[in-house]
């Protein structure tokens, strides 16, 4: 079997990209703002496409044969792209995921097939990263560990897709783009492969305020198991958001411009609109990585 024989079960990726017209009546007038609406993936979320490519280069490479399950640390939607696809192949899956994931991850988790261990809340998602490797390490043979934040088929998935994509979809013109730092995959792959295309374009990283957030899917890097395929000089700026803005952003989009998104979708557009109004002009796209479907249990939608 040969990398380019291995077809996947859904098409992956060719996401929108919206316009967001009522976010912000008082942006300059030359600025653009622009969201790539990732929940048009199969799985819900932009995680299918490093999901794809880490089991289409093992799946090439013969490393899921006979028997072996596939294991991995997840916070969530990852491991929603790595279930979606297990399933799809019929492939056995183990994932790690901390106990206080949202109800609605773990639940469709559990509908997927997938065989969960729940780590500890408190630990977050490097807790969950430290248990999936000692899993690994108690019986190597038995596990293909797919350790997306360290796979370099985590950024390329994102260099051959996400970032000929927004280039494509602007027309050569976005020129900033920013994106949540999480395996940090989207902005490493994209970013190079965008930077590439037009050395002036500004990358634009996200991440949590601090260390105890609610901003699932993002690593706050000062205190956090750094992954091994990030690069300090993927990116030209790093905006930290609070998860209050977050929830409030997530809320305002909502209602503002009838887009449903996850939390960490609001921290890159709170990001987003700060960056938009630094230009007199300019094109700026931001990753939206998921909807707010996995998240109606949190209290902040319940605000007036």
């Amino acid at each position: 079997m040969t990398f380019k024989s291995i077809a996947a079960p859904f098409p992956v990726g060719h996401t929108p990209l919206f316009p967001l017209r009522r976010l912000d009546p008082e942006l300059p007038a030359d600025v653009s703002l622009w969201a790539k609406a990732e929940w048009y993936n199969p799985s819900g979320s932009v995680k299918d496409r490093p999901a794809w490519s880490i089991l289409r280069t093992a799946l090439s490479e013969q490393r899921l044969d006979g028997g072996g399950i596939l294991l991995d640390a997840t916070s969530g939607n990852m491991g929603i792209a790595y279930a979606t696809f297990a399933a799809a192949l019929g492939l056995p899956l183990r994932l790690v995921i901390p106990s206080n994931a949202s109800p609605e991850r773990i639940a469709i988790l559990r509908a997927l097939g997938a065989d969960l261990v729940l780590s500890s809340a408190l630990e977050g998602s490097d807790g969950a990263i430290l248990e999936a490797r000692a899993i690994h390490t108690a019986d190597p043979a038995r596990y293909f560990y797919a350790d997306q934040y360290n796979n370099p088929a985590n950024v390329q998935a994102h260099f051959e897709s996400t970032g000929p994509e927004v280039w494509a979809d602007t027309h050569g013109q976005v020129s900033h783009f920013v994106a949540g730092l999480g395996t940090s995959g989207t902005m490493m792959g994209a970013g190079r492969f965008l930077r590439q295309r037009n050395p002036a374009i500004c990358l634009v990283a996200v991440q949590p305020d601090d260390a105890f957030n609610g901003l699932e899917g993002l690593k706050h890097l000062d205190t956090a198991i750094v992954p091994g395929i990030y690069d300090a000089r993927g990116h030209d700026e790093t905006h930290r958001v609070s998860t209050e803005a977050a929830h409030e952003m997530v809320l305002r989009l909502s209602r503002s411009e009838g887009l449903f998104v996850g939390v960490s979708a609001g921290a890159v557009a709170v990001a987003a609109l700060e960056v938009a109004h630094g230009p007199s002009q300019g094109v700026v796209v931001a990753v939206f990585p998921d909807s707010g479907h996995k998240y109606l249990s949190e209290e902040f939608w319940r605000r007036a």
